[in-house]
C-alpha cells in the first residue's frame, strides 16, 4: 500500500502533535522523548502520535548491512501502546519512501495527520538523503503552521541512551547495563520448538526457542533468566550458544525452567534476561558439563530469589 494511502487510512479525528522514529526497543531514552510529547499534547489538547517504521529504514537502504533489532515490530507497538500514547502509526518503509523529500513527507503528514506540532531529537533528520534538518523542519513548520520542538539526548552514566548503545552492551554479555539503558530487562520471545533433547539426557530438559535471524542477541553464555509461559512466572537458566561439548553446532537458545512440569513444544514463551553467570565453554565430558548445570541451577536460584525481594 503506498505511504499516502497508509496514512490516509489512520484518520485521527482531531489535530495531532507527533513524533517519528523506529523506538527500537522502547528504551529509557524514548520513553523520556514520548512523555514529554504527551505532556505536551496535553497542554495543547492534541492527540499524541508516534510514528514508527517497518522494516528498519536501514536494512532497505543498505540491504547488504541487516541491523539486529532489539524488538519486533509488534513488540514496540505494544510498548508504545502502553506508554499510552494515543496513536501509534506503522508505516512501511520502501524504496519509494526513502526517495521524499522532506516537504513531501511533511506534507503528508500535514495533509492526513492534522499535524499541528512535531517532537524529535536534536539531532533527527528525514526525507532523502536525510535532507529535513531541524532548521528545514522549522522552516517547513512556518510555512505550514505546524511546531517543531526538539529534545535533548538523555544520558546515562555520561553516554547517550541509544539502540545501538544497547545493542554494544548485549554484544557484550552486559545485563547490567543493558538493564539500564531498556529501564527493564532484555527479553526474547519464541516458539518451543523440537531439539536432540541432550538437556533431557542430563537431567535439565530445556526449551529450545525459535529465534528469527534478525534478533539481537546477548553474547553467548549462560544466564539467569525469568521465563514467562503465558501469564506464569518460572525461574530458569539459559544458554546461548554452540553447545560445544557435544561438538561445534548452530547457534542455540536453550532455557530449563526450573519446577516447571508439562510439554512445552510449540508454545510461546518469554525470556527475561537478569544477569549473566559464565561463558559457554567445553567440557571434557557430559558427567562434568552436568556437574556444572547443577551449580549454574543453583546460582540461578539465588540470584533470582535476590530479585524477586
Amino acid at each position: 500500500m503506498p505511504i499516502e494511502q497508509e496514512l490516509a487510512s489512520i484518520a485521527p479525528q482531531t489535530e495531532t502533535i507527533l513524533t517519528i522514529g523506529v523506538f527500537d526497543g522502547v528504551h529509557v531514552g524514548h520513553r523520556f522523548l514520548l512523555g514529554r510529547l504527551q505532556s505536551q499534547a496535553a497542554e495543547r489538547s492534541l492527540l499524541s502520535v508516534a510514528i514508527t517504521f517497518d522494516p528498519h529504514p536501514q536494512s532497505v537502504l543498505n540491504q547488504h548491512s541487516q541491523l539486529p533489532w532489539l524488538s519486533a515490530t509488534t513488540e514496540r507497538v505494544r510498548q508504545l501502546r502502553e506508554l499510552g500514547v494515543d496513536l501509534v502509526a506503522v508505516l512501511t518503509f520502501t524504496p519509494e519512501v526513502a526517495q521524499l523529500s522532506a516537504r513531501e513527507f511533511i506534507s503528508l503528514l500535514k495533509k492526513h495527520l492534522k499535524m499541528r506540532g512535531m517532537m524529535v531529537g536534536s539531532d533527527f533528520m528525514l526525507g532523502r538523503q536525510r535532507e529535513g534538518t531541524i532548521a528545514l523542519l522549522r522552516k517547513l513548520g512556518e510555512e505550514l503552521e505546524f511546531s517543531v520542538e526538539t529534545v535533548s539526548p538523555y544520558t546515562i552514566d555520561g553516554e547517550v541512551v541509544s539502540s545501538p548503545l544497547i545493542r554494544q552492551a548485549l554484544a557484550e554479555g552486559d545485563t547490567g547495563k543493558v538493564h539500564k539503558l531498556m529501564g527493564r530487562y532484555f527479553h526474547i520471545a519464541g516458539r518451543v520448538i523440537e531439539s536432540d533433547k541432550r538437556g533431557r539426557v542430563l537431567g535439565f530438559p530445556t526449551a529450545n526457542l525459535e529465534i528469527r535471524p534478525q534478533q539481537a542477541l546477548p553474547a553467548d553464555g549462560i544466564y539467569a533468566t525469568i521465563t514467562w509461559v503465558g501469564d506464569k512466572r518460572f525461574s530458569s537458566a539459559t544458554s546461548i550458544g554452540t553447545r560445544p561439548t557435544f561438538g561445534e553446532g548452530k547457534k542455540t537458545v536453550e532455557s530449563y525452567l526450573l519446577n516447571y512440569k508439562g510439554d512445552l513444544y510449540g508454545k510461546q514463551v518469554q525470556v527475561e534476561f537478569v544477569e549473566r553467570l559464565r561463558d559457554e565453554r567445553r567440557f571434557p565430558s557430559p558427567e562434568e558439563l552436568k556437574a556444572q548445570i547443577e551449580k549454574d541451577v543453583r546460582e540461578v536460584e539465588a540470584i533470582l530469589s535476590e530479585d524477586a525481594r
